[in-house]
């Protein structure tokens, strides 16, 4: 599979956040957050293969390829690279 264009394609983490007040967050109050985190598995050209990012949760559509589920998003949807 390969990214064309300025498509990116990412592999969506899912994990538990916990406030500093040691709160752990439901899902729903995690779906709320503007942003999601996922890994890059096939760059399109200004990120990397294994980068950490930041994107908007409304961006992109999701794709089952090979029993897999993956997000496909344009670049100028990341907002941070870890």
């Amino acid at each position: 599979m390969q990214a064309i264009n300025k498509y990116i394609i990412i592999k969506s983490i899912h994990e538990e956040y916990k406030t500093k007040s040691g709160l752990l967050l439901s899902n729903e109050d995690m779906s709320s957050l503007r942003y999601h985190k996922g890994v890059v598995v096939n760059p399109g050209t200004n990120v990397k293969k294994d980068d950490t990012i930041f994107f908007d949760k409304a961006a992109g559509h999701q794709m089952i390829i090979e029993d897999n589920t993956y997000t496909i998003i344009e670049e100028r949807d990341v907002v941070v690279v870890i």
